[in-house]
């Protein structure tokens, strides 16, 4: 299949391609069966510098935009791969390159680009107000040189695979501010220091071999120097890096709907049923093409919000339209994909299932297809605030 596209990027594109050929499908299919991480496969994008993409070539890295480390992770998911087990260090690397000191930067960005620290968590999402940010309860409450924090959080990745987290909390109460988006600041959080003085991590068993917690704080104690940017203004910086992290989840999605048409593809024209290959027959043939259709479509809405991005342009409303034509997308080229195979796709060997609970994810997180639909209404129809 071709695809205009699949043109843009196309060292970036075999570069990630030529890594993941070391990492077949028994190996993902193994990680998922032991419920493990991918740690070779983690390492080896650290080595080849591909999670140190958008560092900045004088802290390290290669100096890359969202555009190209979009095609970075499409490309693993095309793979077969699962690009969840990475993706944090993309999106979390947002909010410290824009927002951060340049002492933050100094002290960091080096050692990630290195391979010596990993930045694979945010702590934003809280157990009774889920997408409602503005009203998280966890707290950070300044003593002097340092800031005392309190509360919890729930559904934080990766935490066990990961040096530093950057942790959203209110620094002022809600009731004190005059708009409920102001005082709440973003720091960056040693996890070597901080689990066993004040925070608890606790995991949390799920149908996809992903691996999140619940976080508790109790009275741990962060340096006043890991604030990142002015207090009480993180709630503004966050959305930085949750904006970059819809559009690089849209390019997933993206890779996700692109390996389950090809693997459609492919089954349709090999399997002979009543004498015949099944994908002569219309009513095999149609669902996938259009699910082609539908991923191609997601990938320039994909490419609008990465340009956006990379120019220097709000690209809020493209990101979020991205994410759900995407997620969209891949869930029905995954539906598609499973149809085809018809029992075979339930069978571990094929990887059809083991796909289809990864992209199925995206339906629901890093946010609810539904609240885009209610930001689309707000924000660009300017329908009445359903909430």
């Amino acid at each position: 299949m071709t695809s205009p596209s699949l043109e843009k990027y196309q060292d970036i594109r075999e570069g990630v391609r030529g890594l993941c050929a070391e990492f077949d499908a028994a190996y993902w299919r193994g990680v998922d069966e032991r419920k493990a991480f991918p740690e070779e496969f983690v390492e080896a994008m650290t080595r080849a510098g591909w999670l140190a993409a958008m560092i900045p070539e004088e802290y390290g890295g290669s100096g890359l935009g969202v555009s190209e480390a979009s095609v970075i992770l499409e490309e693993v998911n095309r793979a077969g791969g699962n690009s969840g087990t990475v993706h944090g260090q993309m999106y979390n690397m947002f909010t410290l390159l824009r927002h951060g000191s340049e002492a933050q930067k100094q002290k960091y960005l080096p050692r990630i680009a290195a391979g010596e620290l990993r930045l694979q968590s945010m702590g934003v999402t809280e157990p009774t107000t889920g997408t409602d940010t503005t009203k998280i309860k966890t707290t950070a409450v300044r003593q002097g040189d340092k800031y005392v924090v309190n509360g919890q959080k729930v559904w934080i990745s990766r935490i066990q695979h990961s040096d530093l987290m950057i942790l959203l909390a209110r620094t002022t109460p809600l009731e004190e501010v005059q708009r409920k988006a102001e005082g709440m600041s973003i720091f960056i959080v040693d996890l070597h220091q901080a689990i066993g003085n004040g925070l608890t991590v606790q995991p949390i068993a799920n149908m996809v071999n992903h691996e999140t917690n619940e976080l508790f704080f109790d009275n741990l104690e962060i340096p006043a120097e890991n604030l990142i940017g002015e207090e009480g203004k993180g709630f503004r910086y966050i959305l930085d890096g949750l904006n970059a992290e819809r559009a690089l989840i849209a390019a997933e999605c993206i890779g996700d709907g692109r390996w389950f048409i090809d693997k459609a593809r492919k089954y349709a024209s090999e399997r002979e049923v009543f004498g015949r290959p099944i994908g002569k027959n219309q009513g095999i043939q149609f669902p996938i093409a259009k699910a082609h259709i539908n991923v191609e479509a997601a990938d320039l809405m994909r490419w609008r919000a990465c340009e956006e991005y990379d120019s220097g342009r709000n690209a809020g409303a493209s990101a979020n339209m991205a994410k759900y034509l995407a997620a969209e997308s891949s869930w029905e080229a995954a539906n598609v994909c499973l149809q085809t195979h018809g029992g075979f796709g339930f069978a571990n060997e094929y990887d059809v299932e083991r796909k289809f609970r990864e992209t199925r994810l995206y339906q629901v997180a890093p946010i609810s297809t539904n609240l885009i639909l209610s930001y689309v209404a707000e924000h660009l129809l300017e329908l009445p605030r359903s909430f």
